[in-house]
């Protein structure tokens, strides 16, 4: 079934939506998002996508030359609501909105502006009904096939960029000093020490309970999973993905890291079912391990329920082993 009359289309939008530009890893860091979704090693999550804000569907351009005064009009004339407040008016422009946010940025699947004034007068002219029903078949009916191809091949150049940029970033991330790089290829940048000091603390163990505040983006910028505004949440670390788990492993309580994780640490070339990651992305997670729960280790070894190290019996094993 072509994509333009399937679900695939469903697919394509979300892929879209997620690949644009690459900011800097701060931006990573700060960025702000309600996702509620979880780094859990499953494909059964079922919070959906949280969209950008709305965007005109044909831009202002700013010439180079502009002065920094006519470029914050011009934005902030793109940022305006056109329509009364209060009004019927602004109701049905609300509405508009709500479905252009269902839609979602459609700006990356077009090369310049003349694509997408085009991609714009398609879109009002089936809204509006300018095209009936029988135009709408015949048009998609030539050129279908066509379409497919360019959605697909656009796609995949997305994809490619998205993962390109992400194993970039990875790269440079492991090669600021005082981050640890684990076997896997995983990085960690503890950002904040814990109470007890650098290196020092409790740790989990993998299967441990934990208590975790974090804030997820792909290579972008976009934000696919996050805590932030919350509580935090808690996870056994057998049931997350191994590169969240290895980062969180080579934490002790209470300190904050930025942990890199490359896709086959991740989702893999497929990525996540409903398209959320893209197949090929590396991860970036904002990290605060609260607290470990459960199966938690002291900095010499295993701890009891009281908190403190357990020591070998005189038969050299563990005092954990009933």
């Amino acid at each position: 079934m072509p994509l333009w009359k399937s679900t695939g289309v469903v697919w394509i939008t979300l892929f879209v939506f997620l690949a644009s530009t690459t900011p800097s890893l701060g931006f990573l860091i700060l960025r702000h998002n309600t996702m509620t979704a979880t780094p859990m090693d499953t494909s059964t999550t079922t919070a959906p996508p949280t969209h950008k804000s709305p965007v005109s569907v044909v831009s202002m351009s700013v010439d180079d030359n502009s002065s920094s005064e006519e470029t914050s009009t011009q934005q902030q004339q793109q940022q305006q609501v056109r329509a009364e407040p209060g009004t019927h008016e602004e109701l049905m422009y609300a509405l508009g909105v709500n479905l252009a946010r269902q839609l979602g940025d459609i700006r990356p699947l077009v090369k310049d502006g003349e694509e997408l004034a085009q991609v714009a007068k398609g879109l009002l002219d089936t809204v509006v009904g300018r095209l009936d029903e029988e135009a709408q078949r015949s048009l998609l009916g030539s050129r279908g096939k066509e379409l497919d191809q360019l959605i697909v091949e656009r796609a995949n150049s997305l994809r490619e960029k998205l993962e390109q940029n992400g194993r970039e970033m990875l790269k440079n991330m492991a090669e600021t000093e005082g981050v640890k790089v684990l076997d896997s290829g995983v990085v960690v940048h503890v950002l904040e020490h814990g109470p007890e000091g650098p290196g020092q603390g409790i740790r989990a163990s993998k299967a441990s309970v934990v208590s975790i505040s974090y804030h997820g983006t792909l290579a972008d910028g976009t934000v696919f999973d996050s805590t932030l505004g919350g509580d935090p949440i808690n996870f056994p670390l057998a049931k997350v993905i191994p590169g969240w788990r290895e980062g969180v492993l080579a934490m002790h309580e209470g300190e904050t890291a930025m942990i890199g994780i490359p896709p086959e640490q991740a989702y893999g070339a497929e990525g996540t079912p409903d398209g959320r990651i893209p197949g090929g992305s590396t991860l970036f997670f904002k990290v605060q391990l609260v607290k470990v729960l459960t199966g938690e280790m002291g900095g010499s070894g295993l701890v009891g329920p009281d908190g403190k190290a357990l020591k070998k019996n005189s038969e050299g094993e563990s005092g954990l082993i009933l």
